[in-house]
């Protein structure tokens, strides 16, 4: 093959999977791991690719972009929802339960507002109505919920030192946290300083962390740093990820969970 050829295979490669390897990349092409990595040096310099280690990703620094609640919530409205599903399942009567602020912890929140009676901590707007609404309707069981206080962003999350500061005071079974990106390198990210400094307060207040994020959130950093992926207990996403995001996930969490595949 070709190195113009070559190239043009990588870059479509780190096009439909958002981060690669070299040795997936080696194989895919049959040439050696140093010819990969002298690839993706020229690849990089010409912008079409960003090295990281023991790959390539697509270009683009960490972003301070942060849209808001009702864009995010139309974006693949079916893909958090299978993501809601299957962790709505994780959750049993008598629970304390962490749900940070996102659209697909929302998802959940909708899950669980049918499900055992429960005790929520969030520090989301929105998924604290949701149960108060689930309850003046009448729904058959009534969970507490406990929302937080502080500085609300434009993804609708009450954040700061007053959230941080009412977080080290509880003890919770289970979180459930939604990031703005996954990355090998990042980690778990969002846009927001103080939503990362409060998400990091839920993670330590937490037992066990369970990161809900569609196959999108791969490859995509947010300026903040939340948690790296080796702190997560499972991730659960949908069947859009990429077999290599699968792999790197598998090898860095203590278990990936593909909604609706047993």
């Amino acid at each position: 093959m070709l190195p113009a050829a070559r190239h043009q295979a990588i870059v479509d490669t780190v096009q439909r999977e958002r981060v690669v390897r070299v040795s997936d990349l080696a194989q895919q092409l049959g040439v050696s791991l140093m010819t990969v990595r002298r690839d993706i040096e020229l690849l990089e310099e010409s912008g079409k690719v960003e090295r990281i280690h023991g790959g390539a990703k697509l270009p683009g620094g960490a972003t301070t972009h942060e849209p808001g609640f009702e864009l995010k919530s139309t974006q693949f409205p079916a893909e958090k929802r299978s993501i809601a599903v299957e962790a709505a399942g994780m959750v049993h009567e008598g629970m304390a339960v962490g749900l940070s602020a996102g659209t697909t912890t929302w998802a959940l929140a909708q899950e669980l507002v049918k499900g055992p009676r429960i005790t929520v901590v969030t520090n989301s707007v929105r998924i604290a109505d949701l149960f108060h609404q689930g309850a003046a309707a009448g729904a058959p069981f009534g969970s507490t919920v406990i929302l937080i206080g502080g500085e609300r962003t434009p993804s609708d999350a009450l954040v700061g030192p007053i959230a941080t500061a009412a977080l080290k005071q509880l003890h919770l079974d289970l979180l459930f946290l939604g990031v703005h990106g996954m990355d090998p390198d990042a980690g778990f990210t969002t846009p927001n300083l103080l939503e990362a400094e409060t998400d990091r307060a839920f993670v330590a207040a937490s037992r066990k962390l369970v990161v809900l994020a569609d196959h999108t959130k791969w490859g995509t950093q947010g300026m903040s740093t939340i948690a790296a992926l080796e702190e997560a207990d499972e991730v659960i996403s949908d069947a859009g990820l990429s077999a290599d995001a699968r792999r790197i996930l598998e090898e860095s969490v203590s278990r990936l969970r593909i909604a609706g595949q047993p």
